[in-house]
């Protein structure tokens, strides 16, 4: 009997290949000796989710199931609450089977497509091991790693990799797991294994989300423009449960095909659109009808749902909203665009839940989480020669960490080496005239429209620090004035002692204020506090003169 233990597998886009030619077969099984293989006595999982990456079908009782695929298919199983599936040396998930029989040789590809796998077996089984999982657990949260050389990967390695390793190994309580939010690579799609055994350090499974530099530019369409991180990570579109959470990884980087070479002879790299496949999309809206709508779900994605042009918006948007409408418990994130913010959508996105979130509101929160390489690893060094890489919203580059409980959730920002009170930058001049009453800008990084902050100006006294009254600051859409100053020094023809940084943005998490002008000539602090949509408060301080 031809018998398949599973130890690696990924979904299925049958939205672009032929229909179901097939049926593949196979059990779901705790391996209680833990050698992959289904042995006689090993108790079968019933009621287990397996996918043909856009059908969903179930396991019976002796953990049995069977599903259509075509000769370009992958088969998957969900994970369920207490289990985890097979996790191979680099700690990424092996949970799929790969069906292609000819294999996707990748030729002119320049990088390699999935080898030839053979027949289909008789049995595709799917080992499972049992775990704890508290309803309480973090996730990490890593936004574009996107090393394009060598050299950035190793600035990544004495950036942010000691600051992710501290937060996995040094803890008494540990992410549960890692989710790397797309451009793990910048067309370096050499760099995955270098990378991989990076991150393979930090101890725990790492869900890896296909993003746009992620993709083989030579392909002539979507259908195959995966194939390299398919052969490496597996599943583009797939999804587990975690505790009480259930998680959704989907691609929605949509590759309109090769589109010629650019003068340095390598393939143009942005023909690209924010959009999902057919069989990806149904994928997401099978999985949402078989998950009870009081119970939370986490979509992660690389492109935002929403943005002024194609590249940085997802065209599905409505369609993905009115379905989350029946779970008003949901959380959507994205990477891509290399800024922090939040969107808060209403019924004139789609969104009309019958019950309000934990917030207390009608609307459903888009988070798009700040970048590991920050602007692309660009800025002036520093003395250990690492570009500050700020972000174009004058945020820190870093990482957040996801914190759930039942059915809430929490995001916490942690810029890259920087301790985590760095939370905020306070922009104000170092020194003013008595009498003058300049503007006071306060940048709050993980902030939002739903954060509230507020000032205060002290200075010692005999008797000890006299504070005026806390005044609020008036939320703002606007560039960093920092970020800006950084731009305003770049010369014409070279920036100071390092990479150009890219062109400004509109920052999502600026408030403004002014000094009061009756402040008599001394020294003063300026203390901001903020406290977020979840109840985190944070303190920042900048201490300036007053003159006559």
């Amino acid at each position: 009997m031809l018998r398949l233990a599973i130890v690696a597998l990924a979904v299925v886009t049958l939205g672009n290949h032929a229909r179901a030619d097939q049926t593949a077969t196979g059990r779901v099984f705790h391996d209680t000796n833990a050698n992959g293989v289904f042995d006689e006595g090993e108790p079968p999982i019933g009621d287990v989710m397996v996918s043909n990456g856009r059908d969903i079908t179930r396991t019976g009782l002796s953990g049995r199931y069977s599903i259509e695929i075509d000769d370009d298919s992958f088969i998957f199983v969900i994970k369920p609450r207490g289990y985890r599936t097979a996790i191979d040396e680099l700690n990424l998930p092996r949970f799929y089977y790969r069906h292609n029989p000819a294999g996707t040789a990748g030729e002119n590809y320049v990088y390699a497509g999935v080898g030839p796998t053979g027949p289909l077996p008789e049995s595709v089984d799917f080992p499972l091991y049992e775990q704890t999982e508290l309803a309480g657990f973090d996730v990490m949260l890593l936004g574009d790693t996107q090393p394009n050389n060598l050299w950035q990967l190793d600035l990544m390695f004495q950036d942010s990799l000691p600051d992710l390793m501290h937060a996995t190994l040094d803890t008494d309580a540990p992410p549960a797991f890692v989710i790397s939010l797309g451009d793990l690579v910048g067309d370096a799609l050499e760099l995955f294994d270098p990378q991989n055994r990076a991150l393979a350090m930090l101890g725990v499974p790492v869900y890896n989300v296909l993003g746009n530099h992620d993709q083989n530019f030579m392909s002539p369409d979507d259908a195959h423009a995966d194939e390299t991180f398919e052969r490496v990570f597996g599943p583009t579109t797939y999804a587990f449960q975690y505790a009480d959470v259930h998680f959704v990884i989907f691609d929605n980087v949509f590759w309109k095909g090769f589109n010629g070479l650019r003068d340095n002879g390598k393939p143009v790299n942005d023909n690209y659109t924010g959009g999902m496949n057919p069989g990806d999309l149904a994928f997401v809206m099978n999985y949402l009808r078989e998950i009870p709508g009081d119970q939370l779900v986490v979509l992660c994605m690389h492109i935002p749902l929403d943005g002024k042009a194609h590249y940085v918006q997802t065209r599905e948007k409505k369609e993905l909203l009115g379905a989350l409408s029946s779970h008003p418990r949901s959380l959507t994130i994205s990477g891509h665009t290399h800024i922090q913010r939040s969107w808060f959508f209403g019924s004139e996105d789609g969104y009309t839940p019958a019950e309000h979130n934990q917030f207390g509101t009608d609307t459903h929160h888009h988070f798009n989480a700040g970048t590991i390489s920050g602007s692309w690893y660009n800025g002036a060094p520093d003395e250990f020669g690492i570009p500050h890489t700020t972000m174009r919203d004058g945020a820190p580059n870093g990482y957040n960490i996801a914190s759930f409980d039942g059915d809430e959730y929490s995001l916490r920002f942690f810029p890259a080496r920087y301790p985590e009170s760095f939370q905020m930058s306070i922009f104000a001049p170092r020194a003013v005239r008595t009498g003058e009453s300049p503007e006071i800008v306060v940048n709050v990084f993980a902030g939002g429209s739903l954060s509230k902050v507020a000032m205060r100006v002290g200075r010692a006294t005999a008797s000890g620090r006299e504070w005026s009254q806390w005044n609020m600051l008036t939320y703002q859409v606007r560039p960093d004035p920092y970020y800006l100053a950084v731009k305003e020094s770049e010369s014409a023809d070279a920036p100071p002692n390092g990479t150009r940084m890219p062109d400004v943005l509109d920052s999502h998490h600026i408030w403004g204020g002014a000094l009061p002008d009756t402040l008599t000539p001394g020294v003063y602090v300026i203390e901001a506090r903020s406290q977020d949509m979840y109840g985190h408060e944070d303190v920042g301080r900048r201490v300036f003169r007053v003159t006559k």
